[in-house]
Order: C-alpha cells, then sequence, then structure tokens
C-alpha cells in the first residue's frame, strides 16, 4: 500500500458513501435502531479508512462518546442555552455543546440593516 493521501475519486466515493450511510441510519432508526447504530459505526470506519472528515450536516447526528446515532426527541435531548446547543444523548448520558454564534451574529445584522433601511426610509 503507498503511503499519502488517496486519490480523488475514492475520496468522492467515500463521502457518497457516508452521506448515504447516514440517510439509511436516519430512515431506519424508528424501526431498527441498532441498524441504525451500525450503519454510523461503518460510516466511521469509511472516514478514518479513506482520512475524510465528517460532513457538518452529519457530525452532529451521532454521539461521540458512544458512537449511536442519535435522533432528537428519541434517544436524545436539545436543549439552549446561552449561545450554546447543549445535545444530550440518553443512550450514555454523554452532553455534547455545540456554538452557534454565526447565527446569532447574522440575525443581529439583519435587525440593524433592517432598523437603518427604515430610518434612511423615514428621512
Amino acid at each position: 500500500m503507498r503511503r499519502g493521501r488517496r486519490p480523488k475519486w475514492m475520496i468522492n466515493i467515500g463521502k457518497e458513501r457516508i452521506d448515504i450511510l447516514f440517510k439509511l441510519a436516519d430512515n431506519e432508526f424508528s424501526r431498527h435502531p441498532e441498524r441504525s447504530h451500525r450503519y454510523v459505526k461503518l460510516a466511521r470506519n469509511i472516514s478514518t479508512k479513506y482520512n475524510i472528515k465528517m460532513p457538518l450536516q452529519w457530525k452532529r447526528r451521532f454521539c461521540k462518546n458512544c458512537y449511536k446515532f442519535l435522533k432528537p426527541g428519541q434517544n436524545c435531548k436539545v436543549r439552549l442555552s446561552k449561545g450554546e446547543v447543549h445535545l444530550k444523548c440518553l443512550e450514555c448520558g454523554q452532553m455534547m455543546r455545540v456554538p452557534y454564534v454565526k447565527e446569532k451574529k447574522e440575525k443581529r445584522r439583519s435587525k440593524i440593516e433592517s432598523y437603518l433601511i427604515q430610518k434612511r426610509a423615514n428621512e
């Protein structure tokens, strides 16, 4: 086996497979939760084998401690607190904290822009 990074076509196939596995895990969770946990395990193996970063949309859908698929409201709790999203896995009790500062900044900017537009219209 040669050393270094994999070819681009292998990385693209790996990303597609990861995406397919997470979609299957999302669809199968209500009927077969163990199967969806297995899909997450397979996706993680692909990402480590091909040295691919897990896409952001799927990175927050599994527990970083027990590596189980998380479905909000069924096996995880989601809470908002002081600019953070708190995800609690009900399988192992692990708490994950994810900041959402960008969204708050965008909301603040849009408020300021709308205020300035109204101010200019009144003048």
